[in-house]
């Protein structure tokens, strides 16, 4: 398990600058759930995202199909 954060990973690297940018991002899951909002901070398992109401879900990254900046 991954336990370092490493922002040479251009993962790491997208997702600081989808929150840096404060980006709307959609967020698929594997579930087929999918979420909107913001990307608020992620660390080396999880990404926390905000929607319009403010209300805060934090997602394990393991639980996620895809992430990609929504269009409008």
């Amino acid at each position: 398990m991954l336990t370092e954060f490493d922002t040479t990973l251009p993962s790491i690297r997208q997702v600081q600058n989808l929150i840096k940018q404060i980006i709307p991002v959609e967020l698929k899951l594997l579930t087929g759930d999918v979420l909107t909002g913001r990307v608020l901070w992620q660390d080396p398992q999880c990404i926390c995202i905000t929607d319009e109401n403010s209300q805060q879900t934090t997602v394990w990254k393991q639980a996620i199909a895809y992430i990609k900046p929504k269009t409008t």
